[in-house]
């Protein structure tokens, strides 16, 4: 009987142990569960207090923000792309100075003659000798030049018919504004940036007429439309390039996010209005670069390799900063040592890049493996919809690896730069524009602006008379290449 009683109490506390183990494996397997969450979780707080941490320490040098934004840190802040310092500061030799340098027939010469000497003798125009000469660089009273325009009429004696004589084209009013004043008026608001405003202040100081906004305005507008051919002729000689460069800007234009693109050459800058930025932009009839068939420079934009008729170069100090912000930010090996790589190729003799092309390229691939292994892909959590988000460092060896080619386009292309400064340095000016103006109040006014500041560069890079040359275009001339 005892021993029955016995068996029954094991039997139970086997049961009872069996709903205990069974108990503790749900509760272990939860734990473990809610472990990985929690892993996966934390994985994903420190991916976002990196990259807060990074937005905190961007700056110029390893991000796409501007210098100006660095603020009273600029001037501990080198470049990404630094020049090298193998030389002294200020003008180096060979350097072809500006300085003033007399000129042989002045407009204006002034005598300082001794006029008596000491005792009391009085020098004659004979006994005076030319020892120097010293030459004023200044300018002349500012004023405006009105010419009258008096046209006449008269009765011809033999027929009886009234003949009246004609203004020379274009003087239309009573009184009126000529092409000069009007070219002065649109370099200042476009190139040199100032408000309608500061222009008829400007204007009132200097000549004592106050011109007025509606002026300067129907000025800029014949201006955009005598410059119509003048920009075709720019757009068909970037696309006779060897090497082009396309960039992207946003602007605020009538309370509306716009976009200014510009394809650009040494020579040649061409700028256009879209609301898009992508591909409705670049393919659009306003672009260029579907008629282009040679090198393009760029900032590895996905929507430019959608031209799969173009060979496409990246720019590298977009990389150089991209590499040492995960550096700063990550202490990331491989960037710097990347970062390093690219240097050095960049100071290679080209002749020496060809030779060692396969040698540049197996160690561009194990850097690259270098980056995979340090950035892994993330982590996909269960149940969560979407794709997983890729920290900077992912994407960023996943585009080196993708974009091999483009990225090493400047080593073994001769013709081919490290940079897109090109492009960027022909879209800045819109940038520093609007922190003066804030906006365009109308897309018409921000295409306006477009055609005549890439005129006004073109002319700059052909070294032609900037004021000049839109003098001429007031004329209905366009603007010359050759």
């Amino acid at each position: 009987m005892d021993r029955d009683i016995t068996i029954q109490k094991l039997i139970h506390q086997l049961e009872e142990l069996n709903k205990r183990i069974s108990w503790l494996e749900k509760e272990n397997k939860a734990l473990r569960n809610e472990n990985a969450l929690l892993k996966n979780e934390n994985t994903l707080l420190k991916a976002e207090n990196a990259e807060l941490k990074a937005r905190l320490n961007s700056n110029s040098h390893n991000s796409n923000k501007p210098p100006s934004s660095d603020g009273y840190k600029k001037r501990s802040i080198k470049p990404a792309f630094s020049k090298s310092k193998n030389s002294n500061q200020g003008g180096q030799t060979g350097h072809e100075g500006r300085t003033l340098r007399q000129v042989e027939v002045p407009d204006k010469t002034e005598f300082c003659s001794p006029g008596t000497c000491s005792c009391g003798h009085r020098f004659t125009e004979k006994e005076l000798k030319l020892t120097e000469k010293r030459q004023v660089f200044e300018l002349p009273p500012p004023r405006l030049e009105i010419t009258e325009y008096q046209i006449f009429k008269a009765l011809c004696p033999v027929c009886g018919e009234e003949q009246k004589g004609t203004a020379p084209q274009g003087i239309n009013a009573p009184v009126q504004y000529g092409n000069n004043a009007k070219a002065l008026a649109v370099l200042l608001n476009v190139h040199y940036r100032l408000p309608y405003k500061k222009i008829q202040g400007l204007f009132n100081d200097l000549f004592g007429y106050p011109i007025n906004e509606s002026t300067i305005c129907q000025a800029g507008e014949k201006c955009y439309e005598n410059l119509e051919e003048s920009e075709q002729i720019i757009k068909s000689k970037i696309v006779e390039q060897k090497v082009a460069h396309a960039d992207e800007t946003g602007i605020r234009t009538a309370g509306k996010l716009q976009w200014l693109h510009t394809a650009t050459s040494l020579l040649y800058t061409y700028l256009f209005v879209h609301p898009k930025r992508g591909t409705d932009a670049i393919q659009s009839n306003k672009s260029i670069l579907a008629d282009y068939i040679g090198w393009l420079v760029h900032d590895c934009w996905s929507s430019y390799f959608k031209l799969e008729h173009l060979k496409h170069a990246i720019c590298g100090a977009h990389i150089l900063r991209e590499l040492e912000s995960l550096f700063e930010n990550q202490q990331s090996k491989w960037a710097k040592v990347f970062k390093l790589f690219l240097l050095t190729v960049y100071n290679m003799p080209f002749e020496e890049r060809v030779k060692r092309k396969e040698l540049i390229e197996s160690r561009y691939d194990r850097i690259c493996s270098l980056g995979e292994k340090a950035e892994p892909p993330p982590i996909k959590i269960p149940g969560k919809k979407g794709r997983s988000k890729r920290t900077k460092g992912r994407n960023l060896v996943e585009r080196l690896i993708g974009k091999k080619e483009a990225v090493l386009a400047f080593a073994f292309n001769p013709e081919v730069p490290f940079t897109n400064n090109l492009a960027e340095r022909d879209i800045r000016p819109a940038k520093v524009k609007q922190k003066i103006s804030n906006c365009f109040r109308t897309f018409k006014g921000a295409e306006i602006y477009a055609r005549i500041e890439g005129f006004i560069s073109t002319a700059r890079k052909n070294q032609h008379n900037v004021f000049s040359e839109l003098c001429t275009t007031f004329e209905g001339h366009n603007f010359i290449t050759e």
